[in-house]
């Protein structure tokens, strides 16, 4: 790990909230750098004020405690196996989660420690495949992964998919928000009422605005729709991650992931 999220400053055993690196960068299928993810994060993160105007807190008196990074492995089942064992003893230990990726397929192991009733995530891709390039441990896999722990999945700002994932999108147990709706979406009782598990892929949002990602799709979320889908479900969330980040910008991608991650944070402890 390079140095710690900035303003979390609280000790393990002290800790509400805990940062896991995970800079898994194993299955990118386009531009890879997402192993160097949650060092930007936390290097961006770096010129924010402490004090937040929407809930009138400091993020040092929230406890957060930066857990550092996950050395990424040759074996990705292993990886996902450690990480899932790592955010359990988190949940254990009655704090919240917070997973920095690395590739969505980071996600897999989060849902699997958490077990969610609800799976809500912000996407420009559906991730419904079974596998991709043959491989079912996949960042193309992610939704399909975590529909085999939760009861239904939210994919918010989807708008690429294949034919077959279109298809599975259908059916009840997915519900898919095109992002010219998202602005006015309202988290369901399913999401008020449940377990959920938030994800954020830095590629719900348009390329303008996060082009630091592995597979780019135009026409889609701006920053400020991301933080307030953050803001609407990290009151209802049991654990919470924002992947794709990679190191081909200037700092956009990570800035707005950091950006979200203390968006979460503010918005769970005061929800």
């Amino acid at each position: 790990m390079t140095g710690e999220f900035p303003g979390a400053n609280a000790s393990r055993t002290d800790a509400s909230y805990v940062i896991v690196g995970a800079p898994l960068d194993a299955s990118t299928t386009f531009q890879p750098g997402t192993r160097f993810g949650p060092r930007r994060v936390r290097q961006f993160a770096t010129a924010f004020d402490d004090y937040d105007h929407h809930t009138g807190t400091q993020f040092t008196s929230l406890g957060v405690s930066d857990h550092g990074d996950v050395r990424p492995r040759d074996d990705v089942a292993e990886y996902l196996s450690y990480l899932e064992g790592l955010v359990g003893e988190v949940r254990d230990a009655d704090r919240c989660p917070l997973v920095v990726g690395g590739e969505h397929t980071v996600s897999v192991a989060g849902v699997r420690a958490l077990d969610p009733d609800v799976f809500v995530c912000c996407d420009a891709h559906l991730d419904l495949r079974e596998s991709y390039l043959g491989n079912p441990l996949n960042h193309a896999t992610v939704t399909h992964h975590a529909l085999d722990i939760a009861n239904e999945a939210i994919v918010l700002g989807a708008r690429s998919g294949s034919e077959a994932e279109w298809e599975r999108a259908a059916d009840d147990d997915v519900t898919v928000v095109g992002p010219e709706d998202v602005s006015d979406w309202e988290p369901p009782a399913s999401v008020t009422s449940g377990r959920v598990y938030l994800s954020v892929d830095v590629d719900a949002a348009d390329p303008a605005v996060a082009p630091g990602t592995g597979t780019m799709e135009p026409f889609g979320l701006t920053s400020r729709e991301l933080r307030d889908v953050v803001r609407r479900v990290a009151p209802h969330a049991a654990g919470f991650d924002v992947v794709e980040v990679n190191d081909r910008d200037d700092g956009q991608s990570a800035v707005l992931a950091a950006k979200l991650m203390r968006a979460f944070v503010y918005e769970h402890a005061n929800g």
